[in-house]
């Protein structure tokens, strides 16, 4: 089992940066692929971003390629969400999430963070 802590949420504006992170506790924590996903008031919570166990194999909504970029620091039981030219569009509760390979369904994690909310101005 694993508990997970996201931190780094704002408000900034369009064009900024942001910088979220994904905080494990448990030995477990380099067992899991650990994913990023948002939800933006009245839609469905989407996929962003998901990083396999070792690091090795990242994968991005289309949205947001090119943009945001995710990493993972075994020995901090941290994950990072790094996020470059910020659009209102981004705006929403991100969430992290814990599962067994690097799925892009949200209903394949098991274990989730309790959200930090990004909201970006135009």
């Amino acid at each position: 089992q694993v508990q997970l802590v996201e931190s780094g949420g704002g408000l900034v504006q369009a064009g900024r940066s942001l910088r979220l992170s994904c905080t494990g506790s448990g030995r477990t924590f380099s067992s899991y692929s650990i994913g990023w996903f948002r939800q933006a008031p009245g839609k469905e919570r989407e996929f962003v971003a998901v990083i396999s166990l070792s690091g090795g194999t990242t994968l991005y909504a289309d949205s947001v390629k090119g943009r945001f970029t995710i990493s993972r620091d075994n020995p901090k039981k941290t994950v990072y969400l790094q996020m470059n030219s910020l659009k209102p569009e981004d705006t929403g509760v991100y969430y992290c999430a814990a599962g067994g390979s690097y799925y892009r369904d949200y209903r394949d994690y098991d274990y989730w963070g309790q959200g930090t909310q990004v909201t970006v101005s135009s």
